[in-house]
This record gives C-alpha cells, sequence and structure tokens, in this order.
C-alpha cells in the first residue's frame, strides 16, 4: 500500500426527512444563494421542502445549471454572488448542480479569468463555503473537492479541483431521488460503478481493505440495480445506490492505491463534443480501457471475476476476458448502451476524439501508456 494522507471534511447528515435540519448546518446571518438545475426540484417537492425549512433566511435563487455545468451559466451565478454579497451557496439537485456550484464558490473569489481554475489548474486560494441537499445520487460529489464543467464555446470540458472545494455538508435523503427517471438512475449507476473501477481495476499494491471496500460497493450496485426498477419506491434500494454514491468517490477507496481515470477524461471528450450523458459515455469507454490495458491490469481483473462476479473456471486470460463481458453486460441489463454505433457515431468521433487528446499531449491512465493513438485504439473497439 502507498504512502497516504486522508481528509474529508464534509458533514454528511443522511436519512429521511433531514432537509428540515437544513438551519442547523448553516452559519447564522448566511446570506444564501440557491442554486439548482432545470426544475425537477420544484416538481418533485425538495424545492418547497427547502424553502420552509428556511423560511426567515436571507435567501436568493439561481437556477437553470445543465446536466453538464456550463462555464458560461456558472458566470452569470459567478456576476449575482459578486453583486449580492452572497456568503454562501447551497447546491440543491444532482452531481451536476454540485460541481456548477463548486466552480462558482471558486470562481466568485479567484482573482483574473476564472477560466483559468479549469484549463490551466490555477491555484485556488479561497472559495465560498457551500452545501448540498442531494438529489440524484451517481457523481460522489457531494463529499469531495472535485468538479466537472463544460465551456459551450470550445466544446471543453474539463475537471479541476481543491480543498477550498469540498461542500460543508450534504444532506442525503433517499426519498428526494423516488422521481427520478429510468435514464437518469442507470446512469447514476453507471457513474458509481466506474468511479469505483476507476480506483480497483489496476494493479495490486496489497491494500486488502481497499480492494474489499470497492468490491463491496460492486456488489451492492449489482444487487440492487434489478430492485430499483421493479420497486423503484423502495426506501432501502434508494438508500443503498444513494449511499453507494457517495462511498464511491469520497476518497476512501482510493487511499494509498494507483488510479486509472483515462474511462473518464476520453468520456468527456465524448460528452463535449457529442452531448452523450455521462454515464452513456463511461459505458461506452470503459470496456474498450480494460481491453486495451488487459495484460496490466490482468491480475486485478481476475481478482475482480472471482470476487464480484463469483467466476473460477479457466485461465487468467479468460477470466479476465469474462470479467469485461460481464461488466458490459450489466451495463446493458441496467439500460445504457455500450457501443458507439448506439449512439450514431462512427469513425469520426473516434478521430475528433483521439486528436483532441493527442494534441494536449495526454498519457492517461495508472500506466501512463494511453495517448492519442492510444484513445483512437480503444474507441474503434467500441465502434
Amino acid at each position: 500500500m502507498r504512502t497516504f494522507s486522508y481528509h474529508n471534511p464534509v458533514h454528511i447528515l443522511f436519512g429521511a426527512h433531514t432537509i428540515a435540519q437544513l438551519p442547523d448546518l448553516l452559519p447564522a446571518g448566511s446570506r444564501l444563494l440557491m442554486t439548482y438545475g432545470q426544475g425537477s426540484i420544484r416538481r418533485n417537492g425538495v424545492y418547497q421542502q427547502v424553502k420552509e425549512a428556511l423560511q426567515g433566511w436571507s435567501l436568493l435563487e439561481f437556477g437553470g445549471l445543465e446536466p453538464n455545468p456550463q462555464y458560461e451559466t456558472c458566470m452569470k451565478a459567478v456576476e449575482l454572488c459578486r453583486r449580492e454579497g452572497i456568503t454562501f451557496l447551497l447546491a440543491v439537485g444532482g452531481g451536476s448542480v454540485l460541481d456548477g456550484s463548486k466552480f462558482i464558490a471558486a470562481a466568485t473569489l479567484f482573482q483574473g479569468d476564472p477560466w483559468r481554475i479549469v484549463a490551466e489548474n490555477a491555484p485556488i486560494e479561497a472559495a465560498l463555503p457551500l452545501g448540498s441537499v442531494l438529489t440524484l445520487p451517481a457523481t460522489g460529489s457531494e463529499m469531495n473537492g472535485f468538479a466537472v464543467i463544460s465551456r459551450l464555446s470550445n466544446q471543453e470540458k474539463r475537471g479541476f479541483g481543491s480543498p477550498h472545494c469540498y461542500p460543508r455538508f450534504a444532506i442525503l435523503d433517499p426519498h428526494t431521488t423516488f422521481s427520478l427517471d429510468d435514464r437518469q438512475v442507470a446512469n447514476g449507476i453507471v457513474d458509481t460503478f466506474v468511479h469505483v473501477t476507476e480506483q480497483y481495476l489496476t494493479y495490486p499494491v496489497q491494500a486488502s481493505l481497499q480492494d474489499r471496500q470497492a468490491e463491496a460497493i460492486l456488489l451492492t450496485l449489482i444487487e440492487e440495480a434489478p430492485k430499483v426498477r421493479l420497486t423503484p419506491q423502495a426506501y432501502t434500494v434508494r438508500a443503498n445506490l444513494m449511499w453507494c454514491a457517495t462511498q464511491g468517490l469520497n476518497g476512501l477507496i482510493g487511499c494509498g492505491v494507483p488510479q486509472d481515470w483515462s474511462t473518464h477524461l476520453i468520456g468527456h471528450e465524448l460528452t463535449a463534443l457529442y452531448g452523450l450523458d455521462h454515464g452513456q459515455s463511461l459505458a461506452v469507454v470503459l470496456p474498450g480501457v480494460l481491453r486495451y490495458n488487459q495484460a496490466a491490469k490482468q491480475e486485478k481483473l481476475v481478482q475482480y471475476a472471482r470476487r464480484v462476479w463469483g467466476m473460477d473456471n479457466g485461465s487468467a486470460e479468460a477470466l479476465a476476458t469474462a470479467a469485461i463481458e460481464k461488466t458490459v453486460a450489466f451495463f446493458q441489463e441496467v439500460g445504457v448502451k455500450t457501443r458507439l454505433s448506439d449512439y450514431g457515431l462512427g469513425m469520426e468521433a473516434v478521430e475528433a476524439v483521439s486528436n483532441r487528446l493527442a494534441a494536449r499531449q495526454v498519457r492517461l491512465g495508472e500506466q501512463g501508456n494511453i495517448d492519442g493513438s492510444a484513445v483512437a485504439a480503444i474507441l474503434k473497439m467500441r465502434l
């Protein structure tokens, strides 16, 4: 196991009817800005719960953050924060609302062009404090300091991170997820699954606990995914999926282990250029990444085959291949397609994505062996 430092300051409040406890979590005298997305919180009752909990507080609103939050939209909120003297952000929605809000929090106090935060990894010296009411489990953004935003003008999707961007708290009430449609639920399951595999399917460093924690999340997702389709109003199922998503990217399973993240970075380009949902892009790319690096990842893939999929017959190579096939089948059973052609994309997408990453001279993956030409090879497998 590698040396690591772990600190997570996020206060989690999990369970039914916890939105009512918002006033206990906010600094007294805060001038609040509630950020949200395209209006689903008004339809599912979450908006009304938040407003009722915050009666008497100084509260402004900013809605319209996109599923892949746009820089241009976020900057409108930055102007509002500066103009109105906002002192605390409350992100009410899914991971995209949280990601956009983290950028707003950092950009409001940033000196200079805020796009530098994303494009140049410019250091974030301070950010507005923020909290969250989560309504869509997927990204794990409620318990980490990372975010991804897009810029419409140049079709870029980039990530950033800072300790200043950890939420102060996150309220997780599984009831808020009951109104999600099948596509949102499926994308969330895939996103969580791939977050875990990016940290788990690399190579062994004898981090036995982290491996078992990762496997527990994957096994829970596999167990609960069919249930949520059959009983979408089952509180316990929603609760398990919600907690899996948070645990998948709060840093614990990544402590002291090598991490990949090539699937995410390639997937971001598919989203930026062609509008694929984040979960859809991951379901397309992950199988190609695993096959491309199958030899280097074989020991962990065999472990994954045995411990997660319960397979034990055949050579190491056969088990690794079967585990990848099982992963593809799981994504398809959840309801997410796994090939570029499923989304009407062909060689033009392969070339566009690989060329963009080649231009940035990327070296992706835990081995640093995925460059632009490797990206092309990976995506060709997914046509």
